[in-house]
């Protein structure tokens, strides 16, 4: 199965403030704000939903195809992803724009100054699939991440209209989106993501009810933090996965690491259980880790783990799926 990945590329450049904030707001004078804060530490991280997802298939051998845009400053990323099994013939290279960008400033009591440059990002809805769908191989699934809301509306009627099916990642912009843009990305869709709120958000947003979304969608997939993730299709049970036991480092992309897996035992024409539970253990794996792409995989330990949450079977299979991709 081959899985094109479209959504936000960006790095994200992360400081840290030696203070607290709040001790330099004078409240009578914050409509003339003007502060420049001095810090300690940066961190340059590479991000961006599809990137990260991208990241994840990668490293379990899929290939996946990156679709998006980026910047003349994308160079080093670009070698990068290539040497994690990314695809990145997808990404198209903005001559205006630089790579989308996160800058965000954190004091010592945790409270954060951030902004997002979408950047190259802005220019996605130009990008045209039916040229990357004829190329060797083709596209037998699109995900639709999140990202210019505008590309996330285009995708998703190209890929109606060029009869390929697409999972939807409406993620943080479907506070963005209104009624009428979230119904036009969940029907028809072979798999819905999100978490509980974003879930919840759909409803209210859709004016449907979770059993109207089941019903207008192949797989809903919702993950439940620690509580793990529940799996939903029309005319069945729902399907509730317990978590991984983790040691969490960072929460920053553990929701995308949790969708490469899911869609790694997909393409490896798995169950849907194995499918929600290799995404667990591929998002603890991120949890475990500092930054959305810095985690690594060694067979032999990742089988173990496997089998240890979910039993001599799951660990089997795991370990058929990680030979048949050479990871």
């Amino acid at each position: 199965m081959r899985i094109a990945v479209t959504g936000s590329i960006a790095t994200d450049h992360l400081m840290t403030f030696p203070g607290r904030f709040a001790d330099q707001l004078m409240p009578d004078m914050l409509d003339k704000v003007a502060l420049s804060f001095l810090v300690d530490g940066l961190e340059i991280r590479r991000g961006g939903v599809a990137a990260n997802i991208s990241f994840g298939l990668g490293c379990l051998g899929l290939a996946p195809l990156l679709i998006g845009s980026v910047g003349r400053d994308f160079g080093e990323y670009d070698t990068w992803l290539t040497e994690h099994g990314v695809d990145t013939g997808g990404v198209r290279r903005s001559t205006e724009r630089q790579t989308a960008r996160f800058t965000n400033t954190t004091d010592l009591h945790g409270a954060h100054i951030g902004s997002f440059y979408s950047g190259a990002m802005a220019e996605d809805a130009s990008i045209e699939l039916a040229p990357l769908a004829s190329r060797d191989g083709g596209i037998d699934l699109v995900l639709i991440g999140s990202g210019d809301p505008a590309a996330m509306l285009r995708f998703t009627e190209q890929c109606r209209d060029l009869g390929i099916p697409f999972a939807n990642d409406t993620s943080w912009q479907v506070a963005r989106m209104d009624g009428k843009e979230v119904r036009e990305l969940v029907d028809g869709a072979a798999y819905l993501f999100a978490n509980e709120y974003e879930a919840a958000l759909t409803e209210q947003k859709t004016g449907w009810s979770a059993e109207e979304i089941i019903s207008r969608v192949t797989v809903r997939v919702t993950t439940l933090g620690s509580a793990g993730v529940r799996v939903d299709r029309g005319g069945q049970p729902p399907l509730l996965v317990p978590a991984v036991p983790v040691e969490t480092a960072e929460t920053t992309g553990a929701g995308d690491a949790f969708r490469a897996g899911f869609l790694a035992a997909v393409a490896s024409q798995l169950s849907l259980e194995r499918a929600a539970q290799l995404g667990n253990l591929v998002a603890a794996c991120a949890l475990e880790t500092v930054g959305p792409q810095e985690y690594e995989f060694k067979p032999g330990p990742l089988t173990e783990r496997f089998g240890a949450a979910y039993g001599p079977e799951a660990a089997a299979d795991l370990s058929t799926l990680l030979a048949a991709r050479s990871v």
